[in-house]
């Protein structure tokens, strides 16, 4: 099952300044993390991913994802830590998430569902990759375009932030955040990831 390869699913909200505009929310100065289960875990390889007609609509949100190669110690350096790294999908009911901030409830029913969370192909972790843009296609139509450059806390700052307050491990994941431009996703909606000239992963949106 690809749930064992992985341990924690960390994920970093308003990391984009253009993303917290478009949303209406304000720049924080310190990470904004939640997790999801690695049970909401699907690999980007071609196949159908579910979701649900009646809960609304269903937004996906591009992230770069750092793959953690060994425990966090205070002081270790991004290149050190980092195993791998890919384009990950951020699915979201928006209007759950809309309802659950309203309540001061956790964001798990919106965000941490089962198919949720969609991951494409590692590649070792080089600088290199991180010079590119990388972005999300729907339909054969770009939505979001992003670069690590503007990414608000960089790699060395969350994985300090979140190795020394919550833990980090081998297998562990972080989702680092989204640019502008999140869609609204349709039955039978096809979508792909890709880093410079390099398409990590796809799939098929099914509603269910």
């Amino acid at each position: 099952m690809i749930q064992k390869l992985f341990g924690n699913v960390y994920c970093v909200g308003r990391n984009y300044v253009s993303f917290a505009n478009e949303m209406g929310n304000l720049v924080t100065e310190k990470p904004i993390i939640f997790l999801k289960p690695t049970h909401s875990i699907e690999m980007l390889e071609g196949k159908d991913i579910p979701f649900y007609g009646d809960k609304g609509e269903f937004n996906c949100e591009a992230e770069i994802v750092i793959k953690i190669g060994r425990p966090y110690e205070k002081g270790i350096r991004v290149n050190e830590l980092i195993d791998k790294i890919t384009l990950g999908i951020d699915f979201t009911y928006r209007e759950v998430l809309n309802e659950m901030k309203k309540e001061g409830k956790p964001w798990l029913p919106a965000k941490g569902v089962l198919g949720a969370t969609a991951l494409g192909e590692f590649l070792p972790f080089s600088n290199s990759i991180l010079d590119q843009d990388f972005k999300l296609v729907q339909n054969g139509k770009t939505l979001q375009v992003g670069n690590a450059k503007n990414m608000i806390f960089p790699f060395q700052t969350l994985v300090e932030f979140i190795g020394e307050n919550y833990g980090l491990g081998e297998g562990d994941l972080i989702f680092t955040g989204t640019p502008k431009g999140i869609g609204k996703i349709g039955h039978k909606d096809t979508l792909f990831v890709q880093w410079g000239e390099c398409i990590l992963g796809s799939c098929k949106m099914i509603k269910k």
